[in-house]
């Protein structure tokens, strides 16, 4: 996506700009949140050439060594001050203008490495009026009390889309000198590309990007669903976000034609000439209606429309026992979404996961109401381009304050299928099971399926084929007739709830069928 890429590049250059000016305060202590050391260094490297001063890196395996010293180098080793505390006391007896790198520093913050962590704050003390500066870089953030009023934490940002453009451009040139691999990317290919990467860090992209050229001894703009596997291995290792692969589309879903189209028109947000026409990137959607009328097909239809990675966000994972932890969680869960963006977040059944949000302080001390704040409040001030898709059957429980504009883009009211698209659904349920719907009584099947769901009609279809099948025959329009009159659709059972819903629809969501008006 161009615009994230822009905007990615805009965080990247301010970060830089932010960084050296702290250092240039002689703020003593920064703590960078980050999982690519090697990126982050070139970085400091280039800051410190700027205002000539020298680079330091220590971890536990070096100790304290001239910056960009190969692991391998015995003779660059400092094994003495492997020891934290020899590192840190060889920062005090630096004399000229320096950076301190300490890689990976977290575990000796614990309240078990009192020594460590109180040697820091006397040394954050001295450095102030130096010009000397302690950086920890680390992919995790842990700061002991002790020390909160003198670190000063930052994220790094994700490479940015020149960053990725600049990779793709090396390992083409690369490649021009290796005869057996074909360069197959034009504009668009490259685009795609990119697209799909974004998200990934630089070790990941190029990761991936050689992963595509040994599978298939090319590199193309087609291979964009190896890049989605990659980001596929980032939701996994997180634990919170189940990632969806699927390959239903749009010519599964029947009717609708208002919602597809409206999400047909959103997928041209995503290109360099929407970006350049002012259109900023779609937040999502909420889809209320009756159970079983293709709301979660869509979901995941519009993943492979827009070709983005579908992310399933489970209520039930983010609930924790400790206190704090499930809003922790919620917001780990939108982190990942972030870092994998652009990509589609499927929050399904969001009524039940969000049910007894007013009445949480007597029934679970508020845990419910303060994830339920957690995610409204990123729904609204989301910049990040994680289009959300909510599902939900029932508006009685919905709270109020998520139905408020601007955490979606829409609200569609998906209703049992009319005449024609029950036409619809039968032709695409009996072609998947390979049969032509030319040769059914297609008009005695939508008479006979008055009331019943999309759900309902796959359903019935599956079971005459199991009624043919034990009977030796063909599938046959008798078959299915059969099953509808036996089956007793949800839309007689709850016919004071659809009632409610229709009611509720009119003038608060659109349509998602353009055949009627809730």
């Amino acid at each position: 996506m161009i615009e994230n890429g822009a905007t990615d590049r805009r965080q990247a250059m301010n970060f830089a700009r932010e960084i050296e000016t702290l250092i240039r305060a002689r703020y003593p202590l920064l703590y960078i949140v980050s999982a690519e050391e090697a990126r982050m260094q070139e970085l400091l490297v280039d800051i410190a050439q700027r205002r000539q001063k020298r680079v330091f890196e220590w971890s536990v395996s070096t100790g304290v060594v001239p910056a960009g010293t190969s692991i391998q180098s015995q003779k660059h080793r400092n094994a003495p001050t492997r020891d934290p505390l020899l590192a840190l006391d060889q920062v005090i007896d630096q004399v000229e203008p320096a950076l301190f790198v300490f890689k990976d520093f977290h575990p000796f913050l614990a309240k078990s490495n009192h020594a460590v962590v109180r040697k820091l704050k006397e040394i954050a003390l001295q450095l102030k009026n130096s010009f000397k500066t302690i950086i920890l870089v680390s992919p995790v953030l842990e700061i002991p009390v002790e020390l909160e009023k003198e670190i000063t934490v930052l994220n790094f940002p994700l490479p940015a889309r020149e960053d990725l453009s600049a990779l793709l451009d090396k390992i083409v040139e690369d490649l021009k000198q290796v005869k057996q691999v074909k360069i197959e990317l034009d504009d668009a290919g490259r685009e795609r590309l990119l697209q799909a990467a974004l998200g990934l860090t630089l070790g990941e992209a190029e990761n991936v990007f050689a992963k595509i050229i040994v599978k298939d001894g090319r590199l193309s703009g087609e291979d964009v669903n190896e890049v989605l596997a990659e980001k596929q291995q980032i939701i996994r290792k997180s634990g919170l976000l189940e990632y969806y692969a699927t390959n239903e589309t749009f010519s599964h879903v029947g009717g609708l034609a208002v919602l597809k189209e409206w999400l047909q028109k959103r997928a041209v947000a995503f290109s360099a000439e929407a970006h350049a026409f002012g259109l900023p990137a779609p937040k999502g959607i909420l889809l209320l209606g009756v159970q079983g009328c293709g709301k979660s097909l869509c979901a995941k239809a519009v993943s492979c429309l827009w070709q983005l990675p579908l992310l399933r966000f489970d209520m039930g994972r983010m609930f924790g026992s400790l206190v704090g932890s499930s809003e922790e969680n919620v917001r780990r869960a939108i982190a990942v979404a972030e870092s994998v963006a652009p990509a589609i977040l499927w929050v399904d059944e969001i009524d039940k996961a969000f049910a007894g949000a007013q009445g949480s302080g007597v029934s679970d001390g508020g845990t419910t109401a303060r994830v339920f704040g957690t995610f409204l409040t990123w729904l609204s001030e989301k910049t990040a381009p994680v289009f959300v898709v909510a599902t939900a059957n029932d508006i009685s429980q919905l709270p109020p304050e998520l139905l408020r504009k601007g955490r979606f883009d829409e609200i569609f009211f998906v209703d049992l299928p009319t005449a024609d698209e029950r036409r619809e659904i039968f032709g695409i349920h009996l072609a998947k099971r390979g049969r032509d719907a030319g040769q059914f009584d297609l008009e005695a099947l939508i008479a006979a399926s008055e009331s019943f769901s999309g759900a309902e009609i796959e359903q019935a279809i599956i079971s005459a084929l199991y009624d043919a099948f034990y009977a030796r025959n063909e599938l046959t329009a008798e078959h299915v007739l059969e099953a509808l009159c036996q089956a007793v659709p949800l839309a007689r059972t709850m016919d004071e709830h659809i009632d409610r819903l229709r009611k509720w629809a009119v003038g608060r969501a659109r349509h998602a069928s353009a055949l009627r008006a809730p």
